[in-house]
């Protein structure tokens, strides 16, 4: 499943533009990494974005 288990960040859709302006549907993946992390005591591999790994390192 292509979606971060703590903030829920998933694909999303735009276009994109050549340069006569013409659109073709594109996708914005999330960079999502498998990790283990510490919950409650044990360890628990997780999905992440990338984002959300930088602010575990910082707690």
């Amino acid at each position: 499943m292509a979606k971060c288990q703590n903030c829920g960040k998933t694909t999303t859709f735009g276009q994109s533009r050549s340069f006569s302006m013409k659109s073709t549907k594109r996708k914005f993946r999330p960079n999502l990494q498998k990790v283990r992390v510490m919950e409650n005591g044990r360890l628990v591999q997780k999905t992440l974005c990338a984002k959300c790994i930088k602010r575990l390192a910082l707690i």
